[in-house]
């Protein structure tokens, strides 16, 4: 089963995430939204599983410079497009492994996922 983290590569959380699969020899692949964005129907997927809540990065400056109409959006299909256009509002990283998705890194998460 393949291990994929999605995220941008400058981003220090996804470094850390990176860093703790390399330094267990978790073999994984690697993609970075800005340079391979996600399909719309591999975002609307993450939405449908996850949920709009676990998706979006109501931390991130991005979300923070969204219109307060924009921050106040509640459906996927409200959330999407913007998603797409800014994929730093996405939670990252993102881990897809065993076809769980998983959002954002701490060190216990991943030590249970990989047990």
């Amino acid at each position: 089963m393949t291990t994929t983290i999605f995220g941008i590569k400058n981003c220090d959380t996804v470094k850390k995430a990176r860093r703790w699969l390399s330094d267990r020899n978790i073999e994984h692949e690697f993609l970075d939204f800005r340079e391979q964005p996600l399909s719309e129907q591999e975002l609307q997927n993450w939405l449908h599983i996850a949920g709009v809540g676990r998706v979006l990065n109501k931390r991130s400056t991005s979300f923070r410079k969204l219109s307060p109409e924009q921050q106040g959006f509640s459906t996927e299909q409200q959330w999407l497009p913007l998603l797409q256009q800014q994929p730093t509002l996405i939670k990252r990283p993102v881990l897809k492994h065993k076809g769980s998705l998983h959002f954002g890194f701490k060190a216990e998460q991943y030590e249970e996922i990989f047990a």
